[in-house]
């Protein structure tokens, strides 16, 4: 890594790519379904406007790191150093004009994420964090985030993006969770995660996300104390089936029923 205010230039990530995709959110424009017969996965001209925003930027600034995005695919992705980013996570809840959506910007070092951030340019706030911290700022002020530490199912809140994601085996799994916890609530995308950090949601369970769905969530749900990991307990960071946890207690048992 260059001589550069990491912090800042992050920051600056943030700000320029969220003053390129606010015009887009509650706006008429073309939206484009990327599913090809499946769910329906919508892209914007926010997505693309907001990803190549930090395309550019990173490219200036680091011209040796690879990056990987949703919108314009891989770029020297066996570079030590790799930028993974989704500028609109959560597209459905953007073009609905529900301000549950995120830009995601995560970095990988040899393949392990080492730092992510989440913001929401709409309430003008930033999760982020390196793995042994994790800060929020924005409404109310800067403050670390910290899960809770809820051990027990019964008195856990869980969620997921939506029950569609899962077939089969995989909603007999998810539901073997979902009838032991006290509160399971659907829809948030990248926030649900960022809840979790902060102490608000004890659980998300996921399937079939891609590296640029999670890998800057890990930093921040790592700092802030809690695990995330594969439905088995295999690194969560190449994406598909994915489990959040605000405790190790906690994680495991989720773990097990969804092994069934």
């Amino acid at each position: 890594m260059s001589a550069v205010d990491f912090g800042a230039f992050v920051a600056d990530l943030a700000t320029q790519s969220g003053r390129a995709i606010l015009p887009f959110f509650r706006a008429l424009h073309a939206t484009e379904d990327k599913s090809r017969g499946g769910v329906f996965d919508p892209v914007t001209e926010g997505d693309r406007a907001g990803e190549s925003v930090m395309r550019h930027m990173i490219k200036r600034q680091f011209p040796a790191h690879g990056v990987l995005g949703e919108e314009f695919g891989s770029e020297n992705t066996d570079a030590e150093y790799v930028w993974v980013l989704d500028p609109i996570d959560g597209t459905r809840a953007f073009i609905s004009g529900i301000p549950v959506w995120g830009t995601l910007i995560g970095l990988t070092r040899n393949g392990v994420p080492v730092y992510g951030m989440m913001h929401q340019p709409f309430s003008g706030e930033r999760f982020s964090g390196d793995g042994r911290e994790a800060r929020y700022e924005g409404p109310g002020g800067p403050k670390k985030l910290r899960t809770r530490p809820t051990t027990d199912l019964a008195t856990a809140t869980l969620m997921t993006t939506t029950p569609a994601l899962f077939k089969g085996e995989e909603a007999e799994a998810f539901a073997r969770v979902e009838s032991k916890v006290r509160l399971s609530r659907y829809g948030c995308d990248c926030y649900a995660y960022c809840m979790l950090a902060a102490g608000h949601v004890d659980l998300v369970i996921e399937s079939g996300l891609k590296p640029y769905d999670i890998v800057a969530l890990i930093p921040i749900i790592e700092g802030a104390g809690g695990i995330v990991t594969s439905w088995d307990g295999g690194s969560a960071a190449g994406g598909g089936r994915i489990l959040a946890a605000g405790s190790k207690a906690l994680h495991e048992a989720a773990m097990a029923l969804l092994a069934g």
